[in-house]
């Protein structure tokens, strides 16, 4: 009995790291459809290059590992910013179905430029911090890595709620949310508002990937495919749009995952994933912390 209750904790902060990784990408998915009200499918891409972008500047440029994750979060954050300038920014006005096609359409091209300079083979992210684990017991050890992640997923969400909330861009960009023609007619400037949202989102995009070497420890040029689409998965979970939603969605559904991975079967483990998003749906179609928006015709 005693070995089946320590199972079940294990995993369950198995399913806390996991889903801390999620809560982080989908940060930055609801904060871009919040403020630009725009679907970034190319985020989860964004993570792999960033993971990248710490694999070449701390194992093949031999930097410091803090100057690596520093290098890596504002080349992620620029990357943003050059994404929704070429890609985003001249859809501004266009029905959604075409930002979503360009949106796979950058996630594939970032995807293959990545093929083309890295090839097929994964890549080994050097170890980049001594963490100690923490014992509970004589029975259960929790990693470094996982209290890192928890850790740093907390911090993000209360810096960016406080962001958000109580700094004069944070209302502008709840503004831009509202009516982004009233918020240009107050004298906000729109574009640039816009812009910073997408660094932002990529920076944490950057903090995800940090997070996600840390406990994966290879990547690929494919790396930040599922776990972009369930980090989407877990932002939609919330209530896409929502901060505190972002973070709940993402830690439950690793949760579900490391559950189902543990008791049902690895084979369904997705499946079980995105049939409990279909009954959340079901149930409440705004996600659990969404809100319904009424919209004027």
């Amino acid at each position: 009995m005693v070995f089946k209750v320590t199972n079940l904790i294990v995993t369950l902060i198995q399913g806390l790291s996991l889903g801390s990784i999620y809560a982080l990408i989908a940060l930055g998915y609801t904060m871009v459809y919040g403020i630009a009200k725009m679907l970034n499918f190319a985020h989860g891409d964004v993570i792999m290059v960033g993971a990248y972008m710490i694999y070449t500047t701390v194992a093949l440029g031999k930097c410091p590992s803090i100057l690596g994750i520093v290098i890596s979060i504002i080349f992620s954050a620029l990357l943003g910013i050059i994404i929704e300038f070429l890609a985003y920014k001249p859809l501004r006005r266009a029905p959604s179905l075409s930002v979503l096609i360009t949106a796979i359409g950058v996630s594939y091209f970032l995807q293959n430029l990545a093929l083309l300079i890295f090839k097929s083979d994964p890549k080994s992210i050097p170890t980049l911090f001594n963490l100690p684990p923490l014992h509970i017991g004589d029975k259960i050890t929790v990693s470094g890595e996982t209290l890192f992640t928890l850790g740093i997923t907390v911090v993000l969400m209360i810096a960016l709620t406080l962001f958000i909330n109580k700094t004069k861009l944070g209302k502008a960009m709840r503004a831009v949310s509202e009516d982004k023609d009233a918020a240009m007619l107050m004298g906000i400037n729109v574009n640039r508002t816009i812009s910073i949202t997408f660094a932002i989102g990529s920076a944490l995009a950057a903090f995800a990937s940090l997070c996600y070497g840390m406990s994966y420890t290879y990547i690929k040029p494919t790396t930040g495919s599922m776990p972009g689409i369930k980090a989407f998965t877990a932002a939609v979970f919330g209530g896409i749009g929502s901060v505190p939603g972002a973070m709940l969605g993402g830690i439950m559904l690793g949760v579900i995952e490391k559950l189902s991975m543990a008791y049902i079967s690895t084979q369904f483990t997705d499946a079980i994933v995105f049939g409990v998003l279909i009954l959340v749906l079901v149930i409440k179609p705004t996600g659990l912390l969404g809100k319904k928006i009424n919209e004027k015709v």
